[in-house]
């Protein structure tokens, strides 16, 4: 950056230079760097304007009247992004609603009554109240229809949804169905609930342990640290915001911070966790960036120090793409307390890494890392901060963070411009490959061809060559010599290549906007995190994405495997990580996450009731009491309310709008609600209003209009 600022500098004695900033802050800081790097140069012109500029240029260089139009974003060598305004829409309540998307044929969990089948909603008429008790006509209502063994069915009004919750255990076949009115569920209950107490127990000694050790506490935010963030080019999304506000209270309190950051791919969690890092080393603290891959390593390296680039902060990282020399310079430095930032694979976690003062470790996809590298990051736990990010937190990750072992911050708003991925299960078909290639490069973008087998990958490029006669291939595998494959990575980056046919090297966090089309060989042989994680590398530009699932020609599909693959294909959606982590503990059950036990326990009361259960013993073993629980009393008064589905056409949607509802402990979350629906759908129906806001809705609609009568 001191380079660039002489530069600049050295141009505005020669020429009238202006530099474009997007805001205020970019222009501050372009002050101080001046001020700082050149104190003794007297530029005969140089001006900051508040505007968008895509590319500098330079007008008449050698005469009088020269003059240069300059982008902040070029002295910092940042690719540009134009700011715009993100829209909001209506948010789940938990992160667990999220996953509350029920179809005809879903088994759930009634709190009361136990298993059924979902059936579908019903629109249904209310009994009569005896005498003149309603104060107006009782419209029909929408109800759930649940069936339990023995076709008996059930009816919950949507009103009261917080009821019901979507049956996700261990059950590898169909779990089975409680007897309406038996006594086997209230006794499964209970079962669990005493099964659970020694959990809590643990769970309970485990946080306490945390909490007594003493952690760093970082001071609020300075002007350095807000100009940072105000330098970020895109508009935050709520959830970031969000996030953001929680991991600082986090990094302020006493106790060393444990979260998780779930946010589908490309949702902006590295730049959550850059402001994090920041705020780290302008206290003096270093940063460790845990990362699964090498490639990976590069690009992060590349990310944080772009944005680091007019701060005095020091990133460096650790791969097999650094010569040990290299290598041994950037430990001693790590030591010695010059590296701020170090960023790296597994070999972070090797013994001769020692930190001069380690204040946060991000880790990045931590279920992609064995049992002893999360042995040395459980013992870090206990001293520094640590910010684990995860797009498919799949399974113990996400199950320690929703059972409050660990907290957890969601990113589900997509950002803006950012346009669902179309994804599509076919068989191996070399006609539709080659006319998927062509579509792409016609476009001028680029392909992604993943086949996760070393042994015949040269062959499987052949065959692509063949497909594709006029594109550029390489192939880049893990087992390349390093040098070799980051040519290969380099030369994809840099747009020399038109077609990259690789393993699973790329599945995390390779950011290269032109690749929007994906093809996978053999998809039934991939996890659904990592088929999520792969179809994440296309889709980050505002352009359509297409993601194709290739199916073998030579051998059957496993059942479970083309559960895996309808999951992905169905869940195509922006914001889908979440629903894939959850669909992945639904197929694979919760295994041996707690032991068998505790999966035991899982599987008889579903996922979510589970984790209830073990609330309310934790709530007993601190307090001393059980928790304090609606009264399952209900008054009829006779007034009825709906959801309409033409103000609400998707049944999924609307199920959320009455989740959300039933759930407001307080009239400030009513308010809430209400204030989203209004802003997701529009005017809130009169069907769905109380009596007294209808009258007066209607009272001011026929006073506005004796008014207008009046003045007619």
């Amino acid at each position: 950056m001191p380079a660039a600022v002489g530069e600049l500098v050295e141009l505005a004695g020669a020429a009238a230079v202006t530099v474009a900033c997007q805001k205020d802050a970019e222009s501050q800081r372009l002050g101080e760097l001046v001020a700082e790097h050149t104190p003794e140069a007297t530029p005969r012109s140089l001006e900051t304007t508040l505007t968008y500029l895509h590319r500098g240029f330079i007008w008449r260089r050698d005469e009088p009247n020269a003059f240069a139009l300059v982008p902040y974003h070029e002295l910092l060598h940042r690719v540009e992004a134009r700011r715009g305004s993100s829209s909001r829409r209506l948010r789940a309540g938990r992160a667990m609603d999220t996953f509350l998307d029920l179809s005809v044929g879903d088994y759930v969990v009634h709190v009361d009554h136990g298993i059924a089948v979902f059936a579908g909603l019903e629109l249904m008429k209310p009994k009569p109240l005896p005498g003149k008790l309603s104060p107006r006509k009782r419209e029909a209502e929408e109800y759930l229809a649940l069936e339990f063994a023995g076709k008996s069915k059930y009816y919950v009004p949507a009103t009261s949804i917080d009821q019901v919750q979507k049956y996700v255990g261990g059950f590898h076949g169909k779990p089975p169905l409680s007897t309406l009115g038996g006594k086997k569920w209230k006794a499964q209950k209970e079962r669990v609930s005493e099964g659970v107490r020694d959990l809590a127990a643990e769970m309970l000694r485990v946080r306490a342990a945390r909490e007594s050790m003493p952690g760093v506490r970082y001071p609020a935010d300075t002007p350095w640290q807000k100009e940072f963030e105000a330098e970020f080019p895109y508009d935050e999304t709520e959830d970031q915001l969000a996030a953001l506000a929680e991991i600082k209270k986090d990094m302020s309190s006493d106790r060393p911070m444990d979260r998780l950051i779930c946010g589908d791919v490309g949702f902006g969690k590295t730049e959550v966790a850059i402001r994090a890092a920041f705020k780290a080393c302008e206290f003096g603290r270093q940063v460790a960036v845990l990362v699964p891959t090498t490639v990976l390593a590069e690009q992060h390296e590349r990310t944080f120090r772009s944005r680091f680039a007019d701060y005095p902060f020091r990133v460096a990282s650790l791969s097999r793409f650094k010569s040990q020399k290299e290598l041994n310079a950037t430990l001693a430095a790590l030591r010695r307390g010059e590296i701020d930032v170090v960023i790296g694979t597994h070999r972070l976690l090797s013994k001769d890494v020692k930190f001069a003062d380690l204040g946060l470790v991000v880790v990045d996809e931590e279920q992609r890392f064995g049992v002893e590298h999360k042995e040395r990051l459980l013992r870090l736990r206990l001293t520094v901060d640590v910010l684990t990010l995860s797009a498919t937190p799949i399974p113990r990750t996400l199950h320690m963070s929703m059972l409050g072992l660990r907290d957890i911050s969601s990113l589900t708003t997509p950002p803006l411009e950012r346009r669902a991925i179309v994804t599509e299960v076919i068989p191996y078909n070399g006609r539709r490959i080659a006319q998927a290639i062509a579509r792409e490069l016609s476009r001028n973008g680029q392909v992604y061809f993943v086949h996760n087998r070393v042994h015949n990958i040269k062959s499987i490029a052949d065959n692509v060559r063949q497909l594709a006669p006029d594109a550029k291939i390489v192939i880049g595998h893990g087992q390349m010599p390093p040098n070799e494959l980051e040519e290969v990575m380099l030369k994809f980056m840099r747009r020399e290549a038109d077609v990259l046919v690789s393993t699973t090297i790329i599945e995390s966090g390779i950011d290269i906007s032109s690749a929007n089309t994906m093809i996978i060989n053999d998809a039934d042989r991939f996890g659904l995190a990592d088929l999520h994680q792969l179809r994440g590398r296309v889709g980050r530009s505002s352009h359509r994405a297409y993601c194709y699932l290739l199916l073998p020609v030579d051998r059957p599909v496993r059942e479970v495997a083309q559960k895996r693959l309808k999951a992905i294909e169905q869940y195509s959606m922006l914001g889908a990580g979440f629903k894939i982590a959850m669909r992945d503990l639904e197929i694979r059950g919760a295994g041996n996450i707690l032991g068998a036990e505790q999966s035991g326990h899982i599987a008889a009361v579903g996922y979510d009731m589970y984790c209830q259960l073990l609330e309310n013993a934790v709530h007993e073993l601190k307090s001393g009491k059980p928790p304090d629980r609606p009264s399952a009393t209900k008054i009829d008064i006779g007034l009825t309310g709906i959801l309409p589905k033409a103000y609400i056409p998707s049944d999924q949607r609307r199920l959320e709008a009455y989740r959300r509802l039933a759930t407001a402990a307080s009239a400030e979350q009513l308010d809430a609600v209400r204030e989203d629906l209004v802003e997701a759908y529009g005017p809130v129906p009169s069907q769905a209003e109380p009596p007294a806001r209808s009258r007066l809705a209607s009272d001011r609609g026929r006073g506005a209009r004796c008014e207008h009568d009046h003045r007619a």
